[in-house]
């Protein structure tokens, strides 16, 4: 019997998990849809584009959407179990709360280890590919944007000419560019060919020219060099609509790469960079413990809103869920502030809800949990209804 109740628990959580991850990855990127609809509108990409810089973006969002779907799976059910008298059913027989865990914990501590599977290798290369998809998207329309015996301005401060392009390979010939960016010079530059290229690393868009000469003039003089090489950096805001590339950013790091920093590599840059490199190793670890801490602190929870309809128990979950970010959020915050020790910004939340749920569970087991939903009004009429 035992084995069969832990059964039944374990596949509707898991059915519930499915339901609420699907749900909320898909209202995640949708929001995220409508804030870049300026640089997805502008670089003008198709349909199959457009999914892969969403799926390169999924495990970003995975390592915040599986802990949550993982609380509501467990709360919704035990809830369910609690609402339809399945507990007092299971008590009259001998079952207590505690016999009950078996199920969701070996479905947390899965989540757990799908969490940390994502925070460790998955962020990194979904990252990677998605700046890479991006860029030689920016690639393909600044080819574009040159048009043969056309002088373009798209780029700020600069000015391209070529009097031929070749469409399909990206090849320009007898280019001109006139870089605006110095105030008190002007540089001209004159070259053979020219072709568009990316530097990942920098987030950056290069021209590289080969065979010609940069004609400088300014108030100290005039100059004028010859090269076999050169690149140009080229400004990628106006292409992407003001998306913030840069250099890779400790989020977008691998596991292997944040570990090999060391405190005195990251301060050499800046005492911020050293914090953010800090937070980020203990997030990766932090958010996946979250998976367990939160499913042990909703178990309890059934019994004290018993009788509640399952659309208001989401709600309370959702709501739950929502002050364990806003602690976490804090710790982010204080943590790269240098206020506070990222190991205790970032794994307060994570104790706090796991010692209030072993309590809680405590509590439950000695059917001393308070009945907070006597209090409510709509708990009020459920019990007068029963």
């Amino acid at each position: 019997m035992i084995a069969l109740l832990h059964r039944r628990i374990f596949l509707e959580i898991g059915s519930l998990f499915c339901l609420s991850s699907c749900a909320l990855l898909t209202l995640v990127l949708i929001s995220r849809a409508v804030q870049m609809r300026e640089m997805l509108l502008g670089l003008d990409i198709g349909l199959t584009d457009m999914a892969n810089l969403f799926a390169c973006m999924t495990p970003v969002f995975l390592l915040l959407v599986i802990p949550v779907s993982c609380m509501l799976s467990v709360f919704l059910t035990f809830l369910r179990m609690s609402s339809d008298r399945e507990f007092i059913a299971l008590r009259a027989g001998g079952v207590s709360i505690l016999q009950m865990l078996p199920g969701p914990l070996l479905f947390s501590l899965i989540c757990t280890g799908l969490t940390l599977w994502v925070s460790l290798h998955w962020i990194a290369a979904g990252m990677s590919e998605f700046r890479e998809s991006l860029l030689n998207i920016a690639t393909t329309r600044a080819r574009i944007v040159v048009q043969p015996g056309v002088f373009n301005t798209d780029f700020p401060g600069f000015v391209l000419f070529s009097r031929q392009v070749n469409p399909s390979t990206g090849h320009l010939s007898q280019v001109l560019v006139e870089d605006r960016t110095q105030k008190d010079r002007r540089i001209i530059i004159l070259a053979n060919t020219g072709l568009f290229d990316t530097d990942s690393d920098r987030g950056t868009l290069l021209f590289k020219l080969t065979g010609g000469k940069i004609y400088s003039s300014g108030r100290g003089g005039s100059s004028v060099l010859q090269f076999e090489e050169y690149a140009v950096r080229l400004p990628l805001d106006t292409l992407l609509h003001h998306f913030d590339f840069g250099e890779i950013r400790p989020r977008e790091m691998s596991w292997s790469k944040l570990a090999s920093i060391t405190r005195e590599e990251a301060l050499q840059r800046d005492e911020n960079y050293a914090n953010k490199i800090e937070v980020e190793r203990h997030k990766r670890w932090a958010y996946p413990a979250a998976c367990l801490a939160l499913t042990v602190f909703v178990l309890p929870l059934a019994a004290v809103f018993e009788g509640i309809k399952r659309q208001t128990g989401l709600a309370i979950a959702l709501v739950m869920f929502f002050v364990y970010y806003s602690l976490m959020s804090l710790g982010f915050s204080t943590g790269e502030s240098g206020s506070v020790p990222p190991a205790i910004g970032l794994w307060f939340p994570n104790i706090l809800f796991l010692t209030a749920g072993i309590i809680g569970l405590r509590l439950a087991e000695r059917e001393r949990m308070p009945k907070i939903h006597l209090r409510l009004p709509f708990g009020k009429n459920r019990r007068h209804a029963s």
